[in-house]
């Protein structure tokens, strides 16, 4: 089938990369030109495992092209899957205006029958107004269907290909024949719904996994206070099969692009139908409390950290990925430097964007061991699976002091403090011993 993903940020230039490896014709829109210009030459905006080496084979294999044109695209397409951005607005709800741009491009230039499809993360009733924008220019068949994304940045290409689940929403069978085609090839339960439950499903599921991880970092108080492990407790837990062990994970929080915009966007979702989502409130505001509780332990160390240093290892919101949107690893740095620290910082793949947000307030090192050198303590605030081979031994003995704040409960603690670190996290005892 012929697709026109429109949008080439992350779920757009995912997703269509991955349907044309599914067999798909597939031409992804961006009105940036230089974007376009880029990705012609093989040059991938974004950081993300995989994509690179995916987007070469399927242009070279005449699948996929890029295109700063919708109009002379749209000719022949089976799907238009809108993939635009949807930011939080100053008020959290999900800012539309790019949807319903794209909306009113399409309803200017069809001509025949064509399925819309809204890839983008969008508010219950979207669908209907995307509907009612194109029938006020254009007066033949179409369907507006709704097609959440479920990738995780880091392991997106696999998320597509090795789905639990495509969630459809339609109005028409046509429409639901036509989504369940294009989606053939990936062998995963397809749950077919209306356009209204199918928009809803993509932010319950984000909020209740922020859920799950605020509900584990308030167990982490607990523990904390009380002399229990929170991975033991976690452990333990998720051994349940009602609840499972995924998303407890005690830390210093969520971040990204997807659950911090669509759990405030569901709040607003609820506030304007007339619901107050109170539990979803407490979830947002025990996020934000992780932060600044890691902050607090720093403080707590060290008296008064203005003029000390710090090594702080990750920027990325979470490992493999070079996303710093809403990353809590910047937001702790942002602290540290208002309180007059220092700080050092890493990451494998987030610098260049950290840098777009952090200026010149802090100082950026290319070598792990280069960055924690010589500084009064180290912060892992990023799970990147490669801080676990660093040499902590050598990183010991290049500290002005052996502390190490880990949050993100990477390191094994029994190891740290043999090692010879005063070594916290997240949820644990702190005691020695």
């Amino acid at each position: 089938m012929k697709i026109v993903m429109v949008g080439t940020g992350y779920v757009g230039l995912v997703s269509g990369t991955c349907f044309a490896d599914i067999g798909h014709d597939v031409v992804c829109i961006d009105i940036d030109e230089e974007k376009i210009e880029k990705l012609t030459k093989g040059v991938i905006p974004i950081f993300e495992p995989g994509l690179d080496a995916l987007v070469k084979n399927n242009v070279e294999a005449g699948r996929l092209t890029f295109s700063t044109s919708l109009k002379e695209n749209m000719p022949g397409a089976d799907a238009i899957f809108i993939a635009v951005g949807t930011p939080s607005a100053a008020d959290g709800k999900a800012d539309l205006q790019y949807v319903y741009a794209v909306a009113e491009e399409i309803a200017a230039n069809l001509k025949d029958y064509t399925l819309i499809v809204d890839k983008s993360t969008v508010p219950v009733g979207t669908g209907k107004e995307v509907e009612a924008i194109i029938k006020k220019k254009y007066k033949g068949g179409f369907d507006v269907v709704s097609c959440p994304e479920f990738l995780r940045e880091g392991s997106a290409i696999k998320d597509f290909s090795r789905s639990d689940r495509v969630v459809i929403g339609v109005r028409t069978e046509k429409a639901a024949k036509i989504m369940l085609d294009i989606f053939a090839p990936i062998k995963c339960e397809k749950v077919v719904t209306t356009v209204e439950s199918s928009e809803l499903i993509k932010y319950a599921s984000n909020a209740f996994l922020a859920t799950k991880i605020s509900f584990i970092n308030e167990i982490a108080h607990i523990c904390e206070k009380s002399g229990a492990d929170v991975e033991e407790v976690a452990h333990g837990v998720g051994l349940d099969k009602r609840i499972g062990p995924k998303f407890l994970k005690a830390g210093i929080g969520w971040g990204g692009s997807c659950f911090p915009k669509d759990v405030k966007a569901l709040d607003q979702i609820a506030g304007s139908h007339g619901y107050d989502f109170k539990l979803l409130k407490s979830v947002i505001e025990v996020n934000q409390h992780q932060r600044q509780h890691f902050v607090d332990k720093i403080k707590k160390h060290f008296i008064d950290i203005k003029g000390k240093n710090f090594g702080v290892l990750g920027l990325a919101f979470k490992g493999n990925t070079d996303d710093i949107r809403e990353s809590a690893a910047i937001d702790i740095i942002q602290r540290l430097v208002k309180e007059g620290a220092k700080v050092d910082c890493f990451d494998y793949e987030a610098t260049a964007n950290a840098k777009e947000i952090l200026k010149d307030t802090v100082t950026y090192y290319e070598d792990p061991y280069k960055c924690v050198a010589d500084n009064d303590a180290v912060l892992l605030v990023t799970e990147w699976p490669q801080f676990l081979e660093l040499d902590w031994r050598q990183i010991k003995e290049s500290l002005n002091e052996p502390v190490l704040f880990d949050g993100r409960n990477l390191l094994s603690p029994e190891k740290m403090r043999e090692i010879g670190f005063t070594y916290y996290s997240v949820g644990q005892n702190h005691e020695e011993k």
